[in-house]
């Protein structure tokens, strides 16, 4: 049996537990998640945020929708209340700016791309909002009323304030803390 002298083995040790307590943190991720649903209370898929260093990720499924374009936006309030969820206030808005990722005086941190929705209903996207947090900071997304996803019946025009006419609600859903 061959013996490593031990001033030649502790440069190894040292680096391979300097890998195991610096390789990264063990606390999750800040997150948040809705149920999506229709004014009806028919399921209309999930919404999922997660946070991140660079800002918040968005990732959202739907199903049961008609086939087409659809404006999909984080909304300032908390509440879903059918069946046209105004109860979800505007969107969500902590930086003061118009409507639109192509409004000059734009965006809004709720503002999203459209959501194409296919043939079976369903669709997904996935966004990345820079900055923002789900709690605490400058922008927290879950203040005291919290916030919701929306999608709306028409695409969103990605300028007129401050809505980009993207039509009535048709899926809400509230975002909790995990």
């Amino acid at each position: 049996m061959k013996m490593i002298p031990l001033f030649a083995a502790l440069p190894f040790a040292l680096a391979a537990s300097a890998c195991a307590t610096t390789g990264g943190s063990t606390t999750p991720a800040p997150t948040a998640s809705a149920k999506l649903a229709a004014g009806d209370g028919a399921a209309r898929g999930t919404a999922t945020v997660t946070e991140a260093g660079d800002g918040l990720h968005v990732v959202v499924k739907a199903q049961g929708l008609t086939p087409g374009i659809h404006a999909v936006h984080i909304h300032t309030t908390g509440q879903c209340v059918g069946p046209d969820f105004t109860s979800a206030g505007g969107h969500w808005n902590p930086t003061a700016r118009k409507h639109g990722k192509d409004n000059p005086a734009g965006m809004h941190m709720g503002d999203m791309p459209n959501m194409t929705v296919a043939p079976d209903g369903t669709g997904a996207i996935e966004y990345h909002v820079p900055g923002g947090a789900i709690s605490g900071g400058e922008t927290p997304l879950l203040d005291a009323d919290g916030a919701a996803i929306v999608i709306h019946a028409q695409a969103d025009d990605n300028v007129s304030d401050p809505a980009g006419n993207a039509g009535g609600r048709v899926a809400c859903g509230v975002l909790s803390a995990k």
